[in-house]
């Protein structure tokens, strides 16, 4: 198993001292920016009222609050909440508002799922992951070997078929210094 040993204790207080910095500074910077976007949703739809005049797009608190795996690690969200009681007259569905920052499924950021592709190829072992990301991301970085090798075999079914493409319908040129 792949573990990181530091065997100055002065410098892991310092260490650890900075990460929580980097995650703190994270979770505010993505709390604005959250609010900001709800925001600027609200004052894109504030005109939208319904027969009485109330306004049909409204602030409704905060959700949940979740966890959110990033590159600073681990962050705690409390998004805010949307009423939109619009509804499409075409078709009668209901608007909705859905974050273009952290959508209400989004549990890992995108970024944090590309550094697993390279890892594999670097050579780690599906059993090497989680102590190895556990380093970088926290214990909470919630990827087990199953889920490694879940991931693995979804990477190489991919490879698979970008291989076995068909090309006939391109026109590569196949030797340059003929």
């Amino acid at each position: 198993m792949l573990s990181v040993v530091n065997n100055d204790e002065a410098w892991r207080g310092r260490s650890l001292l900075l990460d929580e910095i980097c995650r703190e500074g994270a979770r505010t910077m993505l709390a604005a920016a959250l609010e900001a976007e709800v925001d600027a949703y609200l004052a894109e739809l504030v005109d939208e009222r319904d027969e009485d005049g109330h306004r049909l797009v409204t602030r409704n608190g905060h959700a949940r609050q979740r966890k959110v795996q990033t590159v600073a690690g681990v962050v705690e969200i409390t998004a805010p909440r949307v009423n939109d009681r619009r509804v499409d007259r075409a078709t009668g569905e209901k608007a909705q508002f859905k974050s273009v920052i952290i959508p209400p499924w989004r549990r890992t950021s995108p970024k944090v799922t590309e550094v697993l592709p390279l890892l594999y190829l670097h050579g780690l072992s599906t059993g090497d992951f989680a102590p190895a990301l556990e380093g970088i991301f926290g214990s909470a970085a919630g990827l087990s070997a199953s889920v490694i090798t879940r991931l693995t075999t979804a990477w190489q079914d991919e490879h698979r078929a970008f291989m076995a493409r068909n090309l006939a319908d391109r026109d590569y040129v196949s030797d340059l210094w003929t």
